[in-house]
Parts: structure tokens; C-alpha cells; sequence
């Protein structure tokens, strides 16, 4: 199967399409459904090809990264922030679907809006990046923001850009009930956003932990096995 038949089969098999609740979601805001039919007709297969690159650089790049064995890349769709914005936190009902029950999202209040790294005008922007439940440990905020642009440079872009909180969110819905950095899953996990600023000297991250999904400040000088990253590269 080629790359581009495979991320379809996938893409069409995700929460955008198969989690009712998301589902739900994405036709309020009036954004096309995520069909296998829309996939190959929105996207030219130049961009197919371009994000298989994007992909196989990722993995071959990181392979040498604590937990790259356990690290999935493939495409992940990002909706446009200016109908669905996924640096905030999703109502109940949206999560009805994906935990199970519907609960309100954890989002510390002292979050700023947040980078936009997908912006308005496209209904769904590919993004070559982690789409399983765990990314690769490459050391806390500190390590990753401060660490040499060789290391996190991947065909000619710095991937830490596009460490940020809207492209978890994403993430977040794309996975629908096998959600990323989930207590539920083997290893519980929670993925930092080097991509976003510090905020009172605190570095976000994203996690799911205690049935819900937390946009959360914690100590950037954590780099424990936990922590893990999402490097990206804007397939455009």
C-alpha cells in the first residue's frame, strides 16, 4: 500500500471521522468532513509525496531518541483555528465521545491564546508529525528550547516551531478513544510544548490524566522519561 493510500485508510479511520462526538464537532462549525473521498481530492498527490518525505525524514532523524521504538509519525489534519480552534479546550460533549462521559477539559487560566502555527483560511492543514499515543523523550522544555537547531532540524526546518499546544489539540481529536498521553494506555505520558513561551517562568504541556484532557503549567526543568515531544514539519 503507498503512503498515501495508507495515511488515507488512517485518516478516514480517525476520530475526525469515525468518533461520533468529534464528528459532531467538525460538521458545526461547517468544515468538510474527513472522508477518503475529500482526502484525495482536497490534497494533490505532490503534497501526498512531500509529507511521505516529511514523514521518513522525522523517523530516520529521531531514531536514535529515547523511546523512538514506540513513536508513530504519519499526517495529522489541523482544522482551521478560525472555525475550530484547538488551543482551547473542546465542551463535554466533544469528550463525551472520546473518555466516555462528558467532563469539562483542565485549562489553567493562566494559559496565554497560544501559537498559531496552522492560521485561518484553509479548512484542514497536513501536518507530517507524531500521530500515535506516544512521542519521543528529548529532555525537558529547558533542554529542547535550549538545545543546538542542528539537532531538531529536519529537511531544512526546526521542528521545536511546531512543538505547540494547537497541533496536541489536534492530536487530541484526530486519536478519538485511543487518546495520546493517556493514564490509560501502557505508559502514561505528557507532551511539552517547547514551541510556546514560557508563562510565569512555567512551560505548558498537554496530558490526560484522571479522565480528562489537561492544558497544564508545570516545571520546565522536567525531563523525566514521562515527558515527551511531537517535532513537526507543515506539509504545504
Amino acid at each position: 500500500m503507498s503512503f498515501k493510500d495508507e495515511q488515507i485508510a488512517r485518516l478516514a479511520e480517525s476520530g475526525w471521522a469515525r468518533c461520533p462526538s468529534v464528528v459532531e464537532a467538525v460538521a458545526r462549525t461547517g468544515l468538510p468532513a474527513v472522508t477518503s473521498g475529500y482526502l484525495r481530492t482536497a490534497f494533490p498527490g505532490e503534497l501526498w509525496d512531500a509529507g511521505e518525505r516529511a514523514v521518513l525524514a522525522l523517523r530516520d532523524h529521531f531514531a536514535s531518541a529515547r523511546f523512538a521504538d514506540e513513536t508513530t509519525y504519519g499526517i495529522l489534519l489541523v482544522p482551521d483555528p478560525g472555525k475550530l480552534d484547538t488551543r482551547r479546550p473542546m465542551t463535554p460533549d466533544v469528550r463525551a465521545g472520546q473518555l466516555g462521559t462528558p467532563v469539562n477539559d483542565v485549562f489553567d487560566d493562566r494559559l496565554p491564546a497560544g501559537v498559531l502555527g496552522v492560521r485561518n483560511g484553509v479548512p484542514w492543514t497536513m501536518v507530517a508529525t507524531v500521530t500515535g499515543v506516544y512521542g519521543p523523550a528529548l529532555g525537558s522544555h529547558h533542554q529542547v528550547v535550549g538545545g543546538p537547531a542542528e539537532a531538531f532540524t529536519v529537511a531544512g526546518v526546526d521542528t521545536r516551531s511546531l512543538m505547540i499546544r494547537q497541533l496536541w489539540g489536534a492530536r487530541v481529536l484526530q486519536g478519538g478513544r485511543d487518546l495520546p498521553d493517556c493514564e490509560s494506555n501502557q505508559s502514561w505520558t505528557f507532551t511539552l510544548f517547547p514551541g510556546e513561551g514560557l508563562t510565569g517562568g512555567l512551560a505548558e504541556s498537554g496530558t490526560v490524566l484522571k479522565g480528562k484532557v489537561r492544558f497544564r503549567l508545570g516545571k520546565p526543568d522536567r525531563g523525566i522519561g514521562s515527558a515527551r515531544v511531537a517535532p513537526a514539519i507543515a506539509v504545504v
